[in-house]
């Protein structure tokens, strides 16, 4: 008589109906617990999870699809260009690097300094500096920051700005 086999071998009680478990087959062990096949399903659909993946929130276990889509899992971010499922963050808002570009130029900024308008619009720093950069009265140029710095000197007179060149200039022509 072969002893190495009984279809009657107890393994211990099911964690969820707490009823015994009997025979080879009949169960799976997940989370240190001992489930019957039956009984180890997704708390929304009841789908059988044995050797599927499966996850747990607040004690309820749930297959990959009720807890990707039931509201059960956070959503996922979409990024503020395109509308797509992302995970960088940029001003607070999502963007994929791909989408994250100059308004202007559209280069992208991903690791790249930028600067926002008023309006929220996104720009490399050099067209930033180019469109919005207050213009010369005298030349109706923009008074950009020198090369190599971030400010920018200008004159201001009787609610006009100059460059510094131009104001000398425009005063002498007086």
């Amino acid at each position: 008589m072969d002893r190495s086999y009984s279809p009657n071998l107890y393994f211990g009680s099911c964690t969820r109906c707490r009823e015994g478990v009997y025979g080879t087959g009949a169960a799976c062990q997940a989370m240190g617990h001992l489930f019957h096949n039956t009984c180890f399903t997704c708390s929304v659909c009841n789908k059988q999870l044995n050797g599927k993946p499966f996850f747990t929130v607040s004690g309820l276990i749930y297959c990959e699809d009720d807890y990707l889509f039931s509201g059960v899992h956070p959503p996922q971010e979409v990024c503020n260009v395109c509308g797509c499922s992302i995970t960088d963050l940029a001003r607070g808002k999502s963007y994929h690097p791909s989408c994250f570009r100059c308004v202007i130029c559209r280069r992208e900024l991903e690791g790249q300094a930028f600067a926002v308008d008023s309006e929220s619009r996104v720009y490399c720093v050099s067209d930033y500096y180019r469109v919005q950069a207050p213009r010369c009265a005298a030349c109706r140029e923009s008074i950009l920051p020198t090369e190599g710095s971030t400010e920018s000197i200008r004159v201001v007179s009787s609610d006009k700005y100059y460059h510094v060149e131009c104001y000398t200039s425009d005063v002498n022509l007086l």
